[in-house]
């Protein structure tokens, strides 16, 4: 009887060895299934600042994202202007290589070209295969939604729920696309307010998510955007305040770019009324924004997943109120259009951290993706993971010596007829007819900050107009000072930029 029992226990074990190999082969060839994969969010906002104060009405969010985690003081986008900025952010590459130009269709914007060759290989995409669920809401690219876009019928691949704003930001009287299919939006605060929807319906897909695999939510609300439509209870707030008047408020740009010499100096009390009006209604708008955090959070915590979470929070470019003369726009190659808020909290990324390495939108799919797992090397995209830079303890990494900022501009080809004075070719003429755009406002930039802070900037124009900024000496760019630097300095910076200007993948991480 002993040996007989003897032996039903080795027949058991042999049982129980041979189950548990086949689970850890199981588990070794599924590690996704394995291991518990983190959450990710990310917020992007429209148009929002860091060098005008932009984020100052964001109390909650520096606390409980920025004090949590990391705050970037060098962060910036790629180019300046909304439609472009976010193809950079979705598929981790330079304008150069996405191909989007501006905000049009014929620029590539939301084109049938962008949707067939970009958008397969956008992160959401790569994210979706790791089995993440993922969440869309709010703003996608101002051209989407347009019958030449393909109409809200289009859902990018990679999205498993789709909340998309078609065309450009509006707070009210809208219309989505829900899955593919059209959902129009009137003017009631409670229903219809885009800011506070885009949280409502992230909170019910928290809701609804199951717990047995990860999410990623990206939530694109409309503020800081025109038309600076503020939430009824903070229409009145900061009621005092003024569009700052230090550094280049209000300054020539005598030495400049011709678009940057044509406004006039001193600006005319009406731009001052009318940027200022501009500068406290963006303001406003954020604090639903601000709102929107808070709230997020508070669900997170209450799921038990805040720990398990990175958010991130930026903005697809900056903006300007006044600087060099100009009223408000972007658009520009100067650190007020360029320069991004960029605060990220999740696991690893010890709290209250302020951090000088310079980071890039294109480089916000590349460190999601790290944080999925996935093998960055099957990737093919120009930014580069700056998870090392948060949390070093989890990865190994280094930091860009160099990076690209490049625009195309974008004019009318018949005469404004607000500024018939100004003939064709200008764009964005308002207020007071003063052009912030044109077709020969089409720059490209190397930015460098490790052995020097400068920016070396050449414009495509028949001047072929370049302009040199030492920012330790002359942090608002007010000289440029290009005809006093050592020729040798402006060779070498001419070489970088043409080889960024031409890079594709690990040559835009590699050049020196």
């Amino acid at each position: 009887m002993a040996s007989s029992r003897v032996g039903q226990w080795r027949s058991s074990a042999r049982v129980v060895s041979t189950c548990l190999l086949a689970a850890l082969l199981t588990c070794t060839l599924r590690c996704s299934e394995c291991v518990k994969l983190s959450n990710i969010i990310l917020i992007l906002t429209d148009d929002q600042d860091v060098e005008m104060g932009g984020m100052t009405p964001m109390k909650k969010t520096k606390e409980l994202i920025g004090d949590a985690g990391v705050t970037f003081s060098n962060a910036f986008t790629a180019t300046p202007l909304c439609c472009p900025s976010r193809s950079s952010i979705l598929t981790g590459k330079y304008p150069h290589n996405h191909l989007v130009r501006n905000n049009s269709i014929s620029g590539n914007c939301s084109s049938t070209a962008w949707q067939k060759e970009a958008e397969p290989f956008a992160f959401p995409v790569y994210l979706n295969k790791m089995r993440y669920q993922t969440f869309y809401g709010g703003k996608y690219l101002n051209q989407y939604g347009s019958k030449d876009a393909g109409g809200v019928g289009h859902v990018p691949p990679g999205w498993d729920q789709w909340h998309a704003l078609v065309g450009n930001s509006k707070y009210y009287n809208y219309t989505l696309s829900v899955n593919g299919k059209e959902e129009n939006h009137g003017d009631n605060y409670e229903k219809d307010y885009l800011t506070d929807l885009v949280l409502n319906r992230s909170l019910h897909f928290l809701e609804e998510r199951s717990p047995n695999h990860p999410f990623f939510m990206m939530l694109c609300p409309p503020s800081p955007h025109s038309p600076w439509t503020a939430a009824p209870q903070y229409q009145q707030s900061f009621s005092d305040v003024k569009a700052p008047r230090d550094g280049s408020f209000n300054m020539p740009g005598k030495d400049k770019h011709w678009l940057l010499r044509q406004p006039a100096n001193p600006m005319p009390n009406s731009s001052i009324e009318y940027l200022d009006n501009a500068y406290r209604r963006r303001w406003q708008t954020l604090l639903s924004v601000d709102d929107m955090v808070e709230q997020l959070i508070k669900k997170l915590d209450s799921i038990k997943e805040l720990n398990n979470t990175y958010i991130f929070y930026t903005s697809d470019h900056g903006y300007h109120t006044g600087q060099f003369s100009l009223p408000i726009d972007k658009r520009q190659l100067y650190e007020f259009d360029i320069r991004i808020p960029l605060l990220v909290r999740g696991p690893g990324i010890k709290p209250k951290q302020a951090l000088q390495s310079p980071v890039l939108n294109i480089d916000l799919s590349m460190t999601i993706l790290d944080i999925a797992g996935v093998n960055l090397s099957t990737v093919n995209m120009d930014g580069q993971s700056f998870l090392p830079q948060m949390a070093p303890s989890l990865r190994n990494g280094t930091e860009r010596p160099f990076f690209l900022v490049e625009y195309t501009g974008e004019g009318n080809s018949s005469e404004d007829p607000s500024c018939p004075k100004l003939g064709p070719g200008l764009a964005e003429c308002f207020p007071d007819c003063v052009c912030e755009d044109a077709f020969n406002n089409t720059y490209a930039c190397v930015r460098t900050l490790k052995d020097a802070n400068l920016q070396y900037c050449e414009f495509a124009d028949n001047e072929s107009f370049v302009e040199v900024y030492n920012l330790t000496s002359d942090p608002h760019q007010l000289e440029n000072i290009v005809k006093k630097v050592d020729p040798a300095l402006l060779q070498i910076m001419n070489q970088r930029l043409i080889k960024l200007e031409s890079c594709t993948g690990d040559s835009c991480r590699n050049v020196k």
